[in-house]
């Protein structure tokens, strides 16, 4: 009973960071530009992100436009946009196994053996996804903070820390937690039944001598 409500909590944080994932690597929020100059009036709000950067403007919506190359990001976007496409196609992969791995999924030809390999597997990909995703936001994150202190680089060039890498942290985090869940749970996918073991019964010459005795006895009982 614990161990099947715990590989459901497992396949809810999971799915929290599945979706987390896919939206990450959807977002433009990756960097935000940063206001530190003198003048608070804010007119204009860059964000750029792996597949599209966005301007927008004081009084005019929001404008996105595709990037045209790969070539014009810069090299830690162009690493993560690879690096975030293999963690969300990880993940995903990750949950239809857990799904299918989990004890409430009836599977008749499937052993209990063999799901709880698959739910073990479903671990380990959980948390392989979360450190592939967790590579790419650190990645961003401290070349964002590098450029920022930097003297060299232009006031207008610096960024700031948007809002996909901290929900990129998260569903890295849950997407880790689900896989430390599923792996301590996948020996709870198995049949206990497929353990029992019942000692064969020994019986002492002497026992066996009373029996046939009796059963002599019994029998001419009968005839009688």
């Amino acid at each position: 009973m614990a161990g099947g409500a715990l590989q459901v909590a497992g396949l809810l944080v999971g799915g929290l960071g599945v979706v987390g994932t896919f939206a990450v690597t959807a977002m433009p929020q990756w960097r935000v530009s940063a206001f530190i100059e003198h003048n608070i009036i804010v007119f204009e709000t860059i964000w750029e992100g792996l597949w599209m950067h966005c301007i927008r403007q004081v009084n005019i919506r929001m404008q996105c436009k595709v990037y045209d190359s790969v070539l014009a990001l810069s090299p830690d976007l162009q690493a993560s946009r690879g690096l975030m496409c293999a963690g969300s196609g990880l993940s995903l992969l990750a949950l239809v196994l857990a799904m299918v791995g989990m004890r409430c999924t009836r599977c008749p030809q499937s052993p209990w053996q063999a799901k709880g390999c698959i739910l073990l597997a479903a671990g380990l990909l959980f948390i392989l996804s979360g450190i592939v995703e967790l590579v790419p936001v650190c990645w961003v994150a401290n070349s964002i903070i590098s450029d920022f202190y930097n003297p060299v680089v232009n006031v207008a060039q610096k960024r700031e820390l948007g809002e996909a890498l901290y929900l990129g942290w998260v569903a890295s985090f849950c997407l880790v937690a689900a896989g430390s869940t599923f792996c301590c749970s996948s020996r709870c996918a198995e049949n206990p039944r497929s353990y029992r073991y019942s000692s064969p019964t020994h019986h002492s010459p002497h026992s066996q001598r009373l029996h046939s005795k009796a059963e002599g006895s019994y029998s001419k009982s009968q005839y009688v």
